[in-house]
Protein backbone atom coordinates (compact mmCIF):
# COMPACT_ATOMS: atom_id res chain seq x y z
CA UNK A 1 0.00 0.00 0.00
CA UNK A 2 1.07 3.49 -0.91
CA UNK A 3 1.24 5.59 2.34
CA UNK A 4 -0.41 8.60 -0.40
CA UNK A 5 -3.13 6.35 -1.03
CA UNK A 6 -4.10 5.27 1.96
CA UNK A 7 -6.88 6.06 5.14
CA UNK A 8 -3.59 6.61 7.53
CA UNK A 9 -4.57 10.05 9.29
CA UNK A 10 -2.30 10.41 12.63
CA UNK A 11 -2.28 13.15 15.21
CA UNK A 12 -0.01 14.09 17.78
CA UNK A 13 -2.23 14.83 20.11
CA UNK A 14 -3.38 12.66 22.85
CA UNK A 15 -6.95 12.46 23.04
CA UNK A 16 -8.50 13.63 26.45
CA UNK A 17 -10.63 10.59 26.69
CA UNK A 18 -7.98 7.87 26.59
CA UNK A 19 -6.94 6.74 29.41
CA UNK A 20 -4.73 3.64 28.58
CA UNK A 21 -1.83 3.71 26.13
CA UNK A 22 -3.50 1.32 23.73
CA UNK A 23 -6.14 3.56 23.45
CA UNK A 24 -4.20 6.63 23.21
CA UNK A 25 -2.24 4.98 20.62
CA UNK A 26 -5.05 3.44 18.40
CA UNK A 27 -6.45 7.00 18.35
CA UNK A 28 -2.82 8.64 17.57
CA UNK A 29 -2.16 6.15 15.00
CA UNK A 30 -5.57 6.05 13.30
CA UNK A 31 -6.26 2.69 13.93
CA UNK A 32 -10.10 3.13 14.96
CA UNK A 33 -12.56 5.79 15.79
CA UNK A 34 -15.40 6.37 18.19
CA UNK A 35 -18.63 5.91 17.00
CA UNK A 36 -20.58 6.38 20.41
CA UNK A 37 -19.61 5.28 24.00
CA UNK A 38 -17.95 1.73 23.75
CA UNK A 39 -18.52 1.39 20.29
CA UNK A 40 -15.74 2.08 17.04
CA UNK A 41 -14.83 1.79 13.63
CA UNK A 42 -12.06 -0.13 13.00
CA UNK A 43 -9.76 1.92 10.53
CA UNK A 44 -7.90 0.21 7.67
CA UNK A 45 -5.08 -0.35 9.95
CA UNK A 46 -6.79 -1.70 12.66
CA UNK A 47 -8.48 -4.09 10.34
CA UNK A 48 -5.34 -5.58 8.99
CA UNK A 49 -4.07 -6.26 12.77
CA UNK A 50 -7.76 -7.94 13.69
CA UNK A 51 -7.78 -9.86 10.21
CA UNK A 52 -4.19 -11.63 11.04
CA UNK A 53 -5.66 -12.15 14.82
CA UNK A 54 -8.62 -13.82 13.68
CA UNK A 55 -6.06 -16.24 11.03
CA UNK A 56 -3.90 -16.84 13.92
CA UNK A 57 -7.06 -18.19 15.77
CA UNK A 58 -8.48 -19.77 12.52
CA UNK A 59 -5.29 -22.30 11.73
CA UNK A 60 -4.97 -22.94 15.50
CA UNK A 61 -8.54 -23.91 16.54
CA UNK A 62 -9.04 -25.83 12.73
CA UNK A 63 -5.39 -27.60 13.88
CA UNK A 64 -6.82 -28.40 17.25
CA UNK A 65 -9.98 -30.48 15.06
CA UNK A 66 -12.73 -27.40 15.46
CA UNK A 67 -15.16 -26.58 12.64
CA UNK A 68 -16.28 -22.49 11.99
CA UNK A 69 -19.88 -21.83 11.06
CA UNK A 70 -21.28 -18.33 11.95
CA UNK A 71 -24.41 -17.61 14.14
CA UNK A 72 -26.58 -14.73 14.10
CA UNK A 73 -26.09 -11.71 16.39
CA UNK A 74 -30.06 -10.99 17.29
CA UNK A 75 -31.10 -13.76 19.37
CA UNK A 76 -34.95 -14.34 20.41
CA UNK A 77 -35.07 -14.18 23.89
CA UNK A 78 -37.01 -17.68 24.09
CA UNK A 79 -33.97 -19.65 24.62
CA UNK A 80 -32.43 -17.33 27.04
CA UNK A 81 -35.37 -18.01 28.61
CA UNK A 82 -35.06 -21.70 28.64
CA UNK A 83 -31.75 -21.30 30.53
CA UNK A 84 -33.29 -18.71 33.14
CA UNK A 85 -30.39 -16.02 31.64
CA UNK A 86 -32.77 -13.88 30.42
CA UNK A 87 -33.73 -12.64 33.40
CA UNK A 88 -30.30 -13.46 35.35
CA UNK A 89 -27.78 -11.84 32.92
CA UNK A 90 -29.01 -8.12 33.74
CA UNK A 91 -28.60 -5.08 32.18
CA UNK A 92 -25.11 -5.80 30.26
CA UNK A 93 -28.02 -8.05 28.00
CA UNK A 94 -29.39 -5.19 24.85
CA UNK A 95 -33.02 -6.49 24.99
CA UNK A 96 -35.26 -5.19 22.08
CA UNK A 97 -38.81 -6.05 20.14
CA UNK A 98 -39.21 -6.26 16.47
CA UNK A 99 -42.37 -4.89 15.14
CA UNK A 100 -44.24 -7.88 15.93
CA UNK A 101 -43.46 -6.95 19.56
CA UNK A 102 -41.61 -10.30 20.03
CA UNK A 103 -38.47 -9.71 22.34
CA UNK A 104 -34.95 -10.15 21.22
CA UNK A 105 -31.38 -9.68 22.21
CA UNK A 106 -27.76 -8.64 21.02
CA UNK A 107 -26.08 -11.69 21.29
CA UNK A 108 -22.86 -11.42 24.06
CA UNK A 109 -22.38 -14.68 23.83
CA UNK A 110 -23.89 -17.86 22.19
CA UNK A 111 -24.28 -20.85 24.37
CA UNK A 112 -27.96 -21.41 24.34
CA UNK A 113 -28.24 -20.81 20.40
CA UNK A 114 -25.03 -23.48 19.94
CA UNK A 115 -26.93 -25.59 22.07
CA UNK A 116 -29.96 -25.74 20.19
CA UNK A 117 -28.61 -26.32 17.28
CA UNK A 118 -26.52 -29.37 18.53
CA UNK A 119 -29.60 -30.95 20.19
CA UNK A 120 -31.68 -30.78 17.02
CA UNK A 121 -28.72 -32.45 15.36
CA UNK A 122 -27.30 -34.78 17.58
CA UNK A 123 -29.17 -37.85 18.20
CA UNK A 124 -26.70 -40.56 19.14
CA UNK A 125 -23.29 -41.32 20.69
CA UNK A 126 -21.55 -41.67 17.03
CA UNK A 127 -22.36 -38.03 16.43
CA UNK A 128 -19.95 -37.17 19.29
CA UNK A 129 -17.52 -35.55 19.94
CA UNK A 130 -18.27 -32.41 18.17
CA UNK A 131 -16.20 -28.63 18.41
CA UNK A 132 -17.26 -25.85 16.65
CA UNK A 133 -16.53 -22.29 16.76
CA UNK A 134 -17.29 -18.75 15.57
CA UNK A 135 -16.06 -15.14 15.67
CA UNK A 136 -18.25 -12.80 15.33
CA UNK A 137 -19.61 -9.12 16.62
CA UNK A 138 -20.93 -9.55 19.84
CA UNK A 139 -22.16 -6.69 22.18
CA UNK A 140 -22.31 -5.96 26.05
CA UNK A 141 -24.10 -3.00 27.58
CA UNK A 142 -21.39 -2.13 29.82
CA UNK A 143 -22.27 0.61 32.45
CA UNK A 144 -18.92 2.00 31.80
CA UNK A 145 -17.16 1.07 28.76
CA UNK A 146 -13.95 2.54 28.81
CA UNK A 147 -10.26 1.72 27.30
CA UNK A 148 -10.85 1.82 24.33
CA UNK A 149 -11.02 -2.22 22.65
CA UNK A 150 -10.07 -3.34 25.94
CA UNK A 151 -13.87 -2.54 27.71
CA UNK A 152 -16.18 -1.56 24.77
CA UNK A 153 -20.21 -2.58 24.51
CA UNK A 154 -19.25 -3.71 20.75
CA UNK A 155 -16.76 -6.32 20.25
CA UNK A 156 -15.11 -9.21 18.47
CA UNK A 157 -15.00 -12.38 19.94
CA UNK A 158 -14.04 -15.64 18.52
CA UNK A 159 -16.44 -18.01 21.19
CA UNK A 160 -16.57 -22.11 20.66
CA UNK A 161 -18.10 -24.83 22.23
CA UNK A 162 -17.03 -28.41 22.77
CA UNK A 163 -19.75 -31.80 23.10
CA UNK A 164 -18.54 -34.62 24.57
CA UNK A 165 -20.59 -38.24 25.63
CA UNK A 166 -18.54 -38.04 29.01
CA UNK A 167 -16.18 -36.56 30.90
CA UNK A 168 -12.78 -37.86 29.98
CA UNK A 169 -14.03 -36.41 26.33
CA UNK A 170 -14.96 -33.38 27.56
CA UNK A 171 -11.41 -33.25 29.53
CA UNK A 172 -9.61 -34.23 26.28
CA UNK A 173 -11.50 -30.98 24.73
CA UNK A 174 -10.71 -28.98 27.04
CA UNK A 175 -6.91 -29.67 27.02
CA UNK A 176 -6.85 -29.59 23.41
CA UNK A 177 -8.18 -25.90 23.40
CA UNK A 178 -5.70 -25.31 26.43
CA UNK A 179 -2.86 -25.75 24.07
CA UNK A 180 -4.57 -24.29 20.95
CA UNK A 181 -5.07 -21.23 23.30
CA UNK A 182 -1.12 -21.60 24.30
CA UNK A 183 -0.28 -21.70 20.63
CA UNK A 184 -2.42 -18.94 19.22
CA UNK A 185 -1.21 -16.26 21.94
CA UNK A 186 2.81 -17.73 21.17
CA UNK A 187 2.32 -16.82 17.57
CA UNK A 188 0.78 -13.36 18.47
CA UNK A 189 3.97 -12.84 19.84
CA UNK A 190 2.81 -12.18 23.60
CA UNK A 191 3.70 -13.06 27.05
CA UNK A 192 1.02 -14.36 28.87
CA UNK A 193 0.07 -16.92 31.63
CA UNK A 194 -3.27 -18.81 32.16
CA UNK A 195 -4.32 -18.89 35.23
CA UNK A 196 -7.06 -20.11 37.37
CA UNK A 197 -10.16 -18.45 37.51
CA UNK A 198 -14.11 -17.98 38.43
CA UNK A 199 -16.23 -19.11 36.11
CA UNK A 200 -18.72 -16.21 36.39
CA UNK A 201 -21.73 -15.45 34.56
CA UNK A 202 -20.71 -17.88 32.23
CA UNK A 203 -21.49 -21.25 34.47
CA UNK A 204 -19.41 -24.40 35.21
CA UNK A 205 -17.22 -25.70 37.39
CA UNK A 206 -13.50 -25.28 35.96
CA UNK A 207 -11.92 -22.93 33.98
CA UNK A 208 -8.73 -20.77 32.75
CA UNK A 209 -8.51 -17.13 31.81
CA UNK A 210 -5.22 -16.02 29.59
CA UNK A 211 -3.95 -13.25 30.77
CA UNK A 212 -1.30 -10.79 28.52
CA UNK A 213 0.91 -9.54 31.51
CA UNK A 214 0.89 -5.79 31.60
CA UNK A 215 1.07 -3.25 33.76
CA UNK A 216 -1.81 -1.80 32.69
CA UNK A 217 -4.15 -4.66 33.71
CA UNK A 218 -7.21 -4.71 35.26
CA UNK A 219 -6.67 -8.19 36.60
CA UNK A 220 -4.51 -8.95 39.34
CA UNK A 221 -2.47 -12.84 39.66
CA UNK A 222 -1.01 -14.57 42.41
CA UNK A 223 1.65 -16.64 40.48
CA UNK A 224 4.42 -18.95 41.78
CA UNK A 225 8.01 -17.65 41.46
CA UNK A 226 9.09 -21.83 41.48
CA UNK A 227 6.42 -23.94 39.77
CA UNK A 228 3.48 -23.36 37.14
CA UNK A 229 0.84 -22.09 39.03
CA UNK A 230 -1.37 -19.31 38.71
CA UNK A 231 -4.47 -17.87 39.82
CA UNK A 232 -6.39 -14.55 39.39
CA UNK A 233 -6.66 -13.10 43.09
CA UNK A 234 -10.38 -13.97 43.31
CA UNK A 235 -9.75 -17.93 42.79
CA UNK A 236 -6.07 -18.33 43.87
CA UNK A 237 -5.55 -20.53 47.22
CA UNK A 238 -3.15 -19.81 49.73
CA UNK A 239 -0.70 -22.71 51.26
CA UNK A 240 -0.13 -20.85 54.45
CA UNK A 241 0.53 -22.35 57.21
CA UNK A 242 -0.40 -20.23 60.41
CA UNK A 243 0.48 -21.15 63.90
CA UNK A 244 -0.28 -19.35 67.01
CA UNK A 245 2.40 -17.35 68.73
CA UNK A 246 2.54 -18.61 72.23
CA UNK A 247 1.66 -16.27 75.00
CA UNK A 248 1.05 -15.56 78.29
CA UNK A 249 -2.63 -15.27 79.41
CA UNK A 250 -4.12 -11.79 80.66
CA UNK A 251 -7.15 -10.45 81.57
CA UNK A 252 -9.19 -8.64 78.91
CA UNK A 253 -9.12 -4.81 78.51
CA UNK A 254 -11.63 -2.38 77.09
CA UNK A 255 -9.92 0.23 74.88
CA UNK A 256 -11.56 3.09 74.70
CA UNK A 257 -11.40 4.12 70.60
CA UNK A 258 -13.14 7.14 69.61
CA UNK A 259 -14.52 7.23 66.03
CA UNK A 260 -11.68 4.74 64.97
CA UNK A 261 -13.50 2.69 62.53
CA UNK A 262 -10.76 1.19 59.92
CA UNK A 263 -7.99 -1.14 60.77
CA UNK A 264 -5.72 1.34 59.35
CA UNK A 265 -7.19 3.93 62.26
CA UNK A 266 -7.15 1.03 64.78
CA UNK A 267 -3.74 -0.04 64.35
CA UNK A 268 -2.11 3.56 64.93
CA UNK A 269 -4.30 4.19 67.41
CA UNK A 270 -2.43 1.10 69.30
CA UNK A 271 0.90 1.69 67.56
CA UNK A 272 0.39 -2.05 66.63
CA UNK A 273 0.85 -3.71 62.94
CA UNK A 274 -2.24 -4.30 61.63
CA UNK A 275 -1.37 -8.25 61.55
CA UNK A 276 -1.75 -8.13 64.96
CA UNK A 277 -5.80 -7.36 64.20
CA UNK A 278 -8.59 -9.37 64.00
CA UNK A 279 -11.28 -8.02 60.95
CA UNK A 280 -14.57 -8.77 61.08
CA UNK A 281 -16.51 -7.93 58.03
CA UNK A 282 -20.44 -8.07 57.78
CA UNK A 283 -22.57 -9.68 54.41
CA UNK A 284 -26.00 -10.90 53.60
CA UNK A 285 -27.19 -12.92 51.44
CA UNK A 286 -30.30 -12.52 49.52
CA UNK A 287 -33.07 -13.61 52.24
CA UNK A 288 -31.42 -10.74 54.35
CA UNK A 289 -29.64 -13.21 56.61
CA UNK A 290 -25.74 -12.16 58.34
CA UNK A 291 -22.59 -13.92 57.25
CA UNK A 292 -19.72 -12.71 59.46
CA UNK A 293 -16.42 -13.06 58.06
CA UNK A 294 -13.02 -12.98 59.89
CA UNK A 295 -9.66 -12.27 59.03
CA UNK A 296 -6.34 -10.86 60.20
CA UNK A 297 -6.28 -7.05 59.63
CA UNK A 298 -3.67 -7.27 57.11
CA UNK A 299 -5.38 -9.29 54.80
CA UNK A 300 -8.49 -8.97 52.77
CA UNK A 301 -11.71 -11.27 52.40
CA UNK A 302 -11.96 -12.97 48.94
CA UNK A 303 -16.07 -12.49 48.50
CA UNK A 304 -15.94 -15.26 45.72
CA UNK A 305 -13.86 -17.86 47.81
CA UNK A 306 -16.57 -16.82 50.74
CA UNK A 307 -19.52 -16.97 48.43
CA UNK A 308 -18.32 -20.65 47.58
CA UNK A 309 -18.17 -21.70 50.89
CA UNK A 310 -21.68 -19.92 51.95
CA UNK A 311 -23.16 -21.78 48.62
CA UNK A 312 -24.91 -18.08 47.84
CA UNK A 313 -24.37 -14.83 46.58
CA UNK A 314 -23.16 -12.26 49.48
CA UNK A 315 -23.61 -8.73 49.59
CA UNK A 316 -22.36 -5.93 51.73
CA UNK A 317 -24.04 -5.63 54.86
CA UNK A 318 -26.26 -2.60 54.89
CA UNK A 319 -27.18 -0.76 58.51
CA UNK A 320 -30.30 -1.88 59.05
CA UNK A 321 -29.19 -5.63 58.43
CA UNK A 322 -26.18 -4.68 61.29
CA UNK A 323 -28.69 -3.25 63.57
CA UNK A 324 -30.97 -6.57 63.42
CA UNK A 325 -28.11 -8.78 64.17
CA UNK A 326 -27.08 -6.71 66.63
CA UNK A 327 -23.63 -5.56 65.37
CA UNK A 328 -21.61 -2.32 66.06
CA UNK A 329 -19.89 -1.09 63.12
CA UNK A 330 -16.10 0.08 63.33
CA UNK A 331 -16.65 -2.30 66.28
CA UNK A 332 -17.62 -6.18 65.63
CA UNK A 333 -16.31 -8.80 67.72
CA UNK A 334 -17.14 -12.54 66.84
CA UNK A 335 -18.13 -12.93 70.52
CA UNK A 336 -21.84 -13.70 71.83
CA UNK A 337 -23.10 -13.61 68.31
CA UNK A 338 -26.62 -14.29 67.94
CA UNK A 339 -27.61 -17.54 66.80
CA UNK A 340 -28.92 -15.84 63.39
CA UNK A 341 -25.58 -14.71 62.46
CA UNK A 342 -23.42 -17.57 60.38
CA UNK A 343 -19.78 -16.83 61.10
CA UNK A 344 -16.72 -17.88 59.00
CA UNK A 345 -13.15 -17.89 59.86
CA UNK A 346 -10.32 -17.61 57.47
CA UNK A 347 -6.90 -19.44 58.23
CA UNK A 348 -4.82 -16.55 59.26
CA UNK A 349 -6.53 -15.96 62.55
CA UNK A 350 -4.79 -18.44 63.46
CA UNK A 351 -1.30 -16.89 63.52
CA UNK A 352 -2.93 -14.23 66.13
CA UNK A 353 -1.40 -14.55 69.50
CA UNK A 354 -3.21 -11.93 72.02
CA UNK A 355 -6.17 -10.78 69.93
CA UNK A 356 -7.23 -7.36 69.60
CA UNK A 357 -10.67 -7.24 68.09
CA UNK A 358 -14.25 -4.76 68.15
CA UNK A 359 -15.75 -4.39 71.22
CA UNK A 360 -19.33 -5.10 70.21
CA UNK A 361 -20.22 -1.43 71.47
CA UNK A 362 -19.45 2.06 69.70
CA UNK A 363 -16.00 3.65 70.51
CA UNK A 364 -14.76 0.45 72.08
CA UNK A 365 -12.33 -2.22 71.34
CA UNK A 366 -10.93 -5.64 73.04
CA UNK A 367 -7.55 -6.97 74.05
CA UNK A 368 -6.75 -9.94 75.13
CA UNK A 369 -8.62 -12.45 73.52
CA UNK A 370 -6.90 -15.79 73.32
CA UNK A 371 -7.93 -18.28 70.32
CA UNK A 372 -9.27 -20.36 72.43
CA UNK A 373 -11.90 -18.20 73.10
CA UNK A 374 -13.18 -17.51 69.75
CA UNK A 375 -16.15 -19.54 68.58
CA UNK A 376 -15.16 -22.61 67.45
CA UNK A 377 -15.59 -22.90 63.64
CA UNK A 378 -13.28 -24.20 61.10
CA UNK A 379 -10.69 -22.28 60.23
CA UNK A 380 -10.89 -21.97 55.95
CA UNK A 381 -9.32 -20.00 53.22
CA UNK A 382 -11.18 -17.32 52.31
CA UNK A 383 -8.94 -15.27 52.07
CA UNK A 384 -7.21 -12.68 48.59
CA UNK A 385 -3.91 -13.66 47.50
CA UNK A 386 -1.16 -11.52 48.21
CA UNK A 387 2.80 -11.21 47.31
CA UNK A 388 5.09 -13.44 49.38
CA UNK A 389 1.94 -15.98 50.11
CA UNK A 390 2.81 -19.68 50.16
CA UNK A 391 2.27 -21.74 46.53
CA UNK A 392 -0.46 -24.20 47.20
CA UNK A 393 0.95 -26.30 44.79
CA UNK A 394 4.94 -26.64 45.78
CA UNK A 395 4.85 -24.35 48.52
CA UNK A 396 7.49 -21.80 46.63
CA UNK A 397 6.95 -17.78 47.34
CA UNK A 398 4.11 -16.32 45.04
CA UNK A 399 3.96 -12.79 43.16
CA UNK A 400 0.95 -10.69 42.25
CA UNK A 401 1.48 -9.49 38.79
CA UNK A 402 -1.09 -7.83 36.63
CA UNK A 403 -2.70 -9.51 33.48
CA UNK A 404 -5.52 -8.48 31.01
CA UNK A 405 -7.91 -11.29 29.80
CA UNK A 406 -7.49 -12.03 26.38
CA UNK A 407 -9.01 -15.87 26.43
CA UNK A 408 -10.88 -18.23 29.01
CA UNK A 409 -12.04 -21.47 28.65
CA UNK A 410 -14.58 -23.37 30.71
CA UNK A 411 -15.49 -26.55 31.38
CA UNK A 412 -19.13 -26.28 31.46
CA UNK A 413 -20.21 -30.25 32.52
CA UNK A 414 -24.79 -30.15 31.86
CA UNK A 415 -25.42 -26.27 32.71
CA UNK A 416 -26.97 -25.96 29.35
CA UNK A 417 -27.58 -29.30 28.18
CA UNK A 418 -29.62 -30.19 31.25
CA UNK A 419 -32.02 -26.68 31.31
CA UNK A 420 -31.93 -27.17 26.91
CA UNK A 421 -32.34 -30.69 27.01
CA UNK A 422 -29.64 -31.62 24.62
CA UNK A 423 -29.26 -35.56 24.81
CA UNK A 424 -28.00 -38.33 22.91
CA UNK A 425 -28.64 -41.86 22.87
CA UNK A 426 -26.14 -44.09 24.32
CA UNK A 427 -25.17 -47.38 23.47
CA UNK A 428 -27.51 -48.96 25.70
CA UNK A 429 -30.36 -46.78 23.36
CA UNK A 430 -30.91 -44.77 27.09
CA UNK A 431 -30.28 -40.87 26.75
CA UNK A 432 -27.62 -38.77 28.39
CA UNK A 433 -26.78 -35.17 28.77
CA UNK A 434 -24.35 -33.79 26.76
CA UNK A 435 -20.87 -32.27 28.29
CA UNK A 436 -20.50 -29.37 27.43
CA UNK A 437 -17.85 -27.25 27.07
CA UNK A 438 -16.79 -23.26 25.83
CA UNK A 439 -13.91 -21.02 24.79
CA UNK A 440 -13.45 -17.29 23.83
CA UNK A 441 -10.88 -15.01 22.84
CA UNK A 442 -11.32 -11.36 22.80
CA UNK A 443 -9.83 -10.21 19.21
CA UNK A 444 -9.98 -6.87 19.44
CA UNK A 445 -8.99 -7.46 23.04
CA UNK A 446 -5.85 -9.58 21.69
CA UNK A 447 -4.76 -6.37 19.37
CA UNK A 448 -5.08 -3.60 22.58
CA UNK A 449 -3.38 -5.91 25.05
CA UNK A 450 -0.28 -6.03 22.51
CA UNK A 451 -0.28 -2.65 22.57
CA UNK A 452 -0.10 -2.41 26.15
CA UNK A 453 2.56 -4.91 26.44
CA UNK A 454 4.86 -3.56 23.31
CA UNK A 455 5.11 -0.04 23.50
CA UNK A 456 7.60 3.05 24.28
CA UNK A 457 7.35 6.66 24.40
CA UNK A 458 7.08 7.23 20.44
CA UNK A 459 4.24 4.79 19.65
CA UNK A 460 3.53 1.08 19.21
CA UNK A 461 5.71 -1.49 19.05
CA UNK A 462 4.15 -4.19 16.87
CA UNK A 463 4.98 -8.08 17.22
CA UNK A 464 5.83 -8.86 13.54
CA UNK A 465 2.91 -11.61 13.44
CA UNK A 466 0.07 -8.85 13.98
CA UNK A 467 1.87 -5.63 12.86
CA UNK A 468 -0.65 -4.07 10.09
CA UNK A 469 2.52 -3.76 7.70
CA UNK A 470 5.79 -5.98 8.46
CA UNK A 471 7.90 -3.02 7.24
CA UNK A 472 7.81 0.21 5.77
CA UNK A 473 9.92 1.57 2.79
CA UNK A 474 10.47 5.70 3.42
CA UNK A 475 12.15 7.94 0.44
CA UNK A 476 13.56 10.90 1.54
CA UNK A 477 12.54 13.78 -0.73
CA UNK A 478 10.86 11.38 -3.40
CA UNK A 479 9.94 14.44 -5.80
CA UNK A 480 13.25 16.17 -6.02
CA UNK A 481 15.71 13.22 -6.64
CA UNK A 482 14.04 11.02 -9.21
CA UNK A 483 16.84 8.27 -8.63
CA UNK A 484 15.78 7.73 -4.73
CA UNK A 485 11.97 7.22 -5.99
CA UNK A 486 12.64 5.22 -8.73
CA UNK A 487 15.02 2.73 -6.15
CA UNK A 488 11.85 2.88 -4.09
CA UNK A 489 9.51 1.72 -6.36
CA UNK A 490 12.00 -1.34 -7.09
CA UNK A 491 12.15 -2.33 -3.91
CA UNK A 492 8.65 -1.55 -3.30
CA UNK A 493 7.54 -3.96 -6.23
CA UNK A 494 9.98 -6.93 -4.85
CA UNK A 495 9.49 -6.95 -1.79
CA UNK A 496 5.55 -6.07 -1.84
CA UNK A 497 5.38 -9.79 -3.63
CA UNK A 498 6.27 -11.33 -0.60
CA UNK A 499 5.48 -9.00 2.42
CA UNK A 500 2.99 -6.72 4.28
CA UNK A 501 4.77 -3.31 2.91
CA UNK A 502 3.71 0.44 4.05
CA UNK A 503 5.40 2.70 1.22
CA UNK A 504 5.83 6.30 2.47
CA UNK A 505 5.87 8.07 -1.00
CA UNK A 506 3.96 11.27 0.21
CA UNK A 507 6.28 14.43 -0.29
CA UNK A 508 7.23 14.89 3.49
CA UNK A 509 10.10 15.50 5.54
CA UNK A 510 11.78 12.53 6.88
CA UNK A 511 11.14 13.74 10.35
CA UNK A 512 7.24 13.04 9.43
CA UNK A 513 7.64 9.94 8.22
CA UNK A 514 9.96 8.65 10.82
CA UNK A 515 7.69 9.83 13.67
CA UNK A 516 4.45 8.16 11.35
CA UNK A 517 6.36 4.99 10.96
CA UNK A 518 7.46 4.78 15.03
CA UNK A 519 3.88 6.02 15.85
CA UNK A 520 1.88 3.47 14.03
CA UNK A 521 4.59 0.93 15.23
CA UNK A 522 5.94 -0.86 11.93
CA UNK A 523 8.52 -3.40 13.06
CA UNK A 524 11.17 -2.43 9.97
CA UNK A 525 11.48 0.88 8.63
CA UNK A 526 13.79 0.44 4.76
CA UNK A 527 15.33 4.28 4.26
CA UNK A 528 16.54 5.55 0.73
CA UNK A 529 17.86 8.82 0.55
CA UNK A 530 20.74 10.34 -1.56
CA UNK A 531 23.35 9.37 0.84
CA UNK A 532 22.76 5.82 1.05
CA UNK A 533 21.77 5.73 -2.71
CA UNK A 534 25.46 7.31 -3.28
CA UNK A 535 26.85 4.27 -1.04
CA UNK A 536 24.63 1.61 -3.07
CA UNK A 537 22.97 0.91 0.45
CA UNK A 538 19.40 1.51 2.05
CA UNK A 539 19.34 2.27 5.96
CA UNK A 540 17.86 -0.51 8.00
CA UNK A 541 16.09 -0.01 11.19
CA UNK A 542 14.56 -2.29 14.08
CA UNK A 543 11.47 -0.38 15.54
CA UNK A 544 11.61 -2.46 18.95
CA UNK A 545 15.15 -1.97 19.46
CA UNK A 546 16.06 0.74 17.47
CA UNK A 547 19.26 -1.31 15.90
CA UNK A 548 19.90 0.48 12.65
CA UNK A 549 21.98 -1.13 9.75
CA UNK A 550 23.16 0.21 6.78
CA UNK A 551 23.05 -2.68 4.14
CA UNK A 552 24.21 -2.52 0.38
CA UNK A 553 21.10 -2.44 -1.88
CA UNK A 554 21.67 -5.97 -3.24
CA UNK A 555 21.10 -7.68 0.23
CA UNK A 556 18.34 -5.63 1.26
CA UNK A 557 15.79 -8.57 0.54
CA UNK A 558 17.93 -10.94 1.96
CA UNK A 559 18.32 -8.98 4.94
CA UNK A 560 14.31 -8.40 5.48
CA UNK A 561 13.47 -11.76 5.19
CA UNK A 562 15.90 -12.74 7.86
CA UNK A 563 14.80 -10.02 10.17
CA UNK A 564 11.22 -10.63 9.27
CA UNK A 565 12.07 -14.83 10.24
CA UNK A 566 13.61 -13.95 13.73
CA UNK A 567 10.31 -11.53 14.26
CA UNK A 568 7.73 -14.25 13.57
CA UNK A 569 9.87 -16.89 15.86
CA UNK A 570 9.71 -14.11 19.12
Amino acid sequence: MRYSQSFIFTAREVPAEAEVMSHKLMLRGGYVKKLAAGVYSYLPLAWRVIRKVENIIREEMNRAGAEELLMPAVLPAELWQETGRWQKYGPELLRFQDRHKRDFCIGPTHEEIITDIVRSEVRSYRHLPKNLYQIQTKFRDEIRPRFGLMRGREFIMKDAYSFDVDDAGANANYQAMYKAYQQIFKRCGLQFKAVEADSGQIGGNYSHEFMVLAQSGEDAIASCTTCEYAANVEKAEIGNRYTAPAVQARAHERIHTPNVRTMEELAAFLSVPASALLKSVVFMDEEGKVVLACIRGDREINQIKLEKVAGKTLHPADAAALQQAGLVAGSIAPLDLPASVTLYMDSSVQSLGEIITGGNEADWHLRGISLGELPTVPFIDISVAQAGDTCPRCQGTMEVVRGIEVGHVFKLGTVYSEKLKATYLDQNGKAQLIIMGCYGIGVGRTAAAAIEQNHDENGIIWPMAIAPYQLVICSVNPKKDEAVREVCDQLYAELGVRYDVLYDDRDERPGVKFKDSELIGIPLRVTMSKNTLEEQSAEIVVRRTGEKILCPLAEVPETIARLIAAGMEV
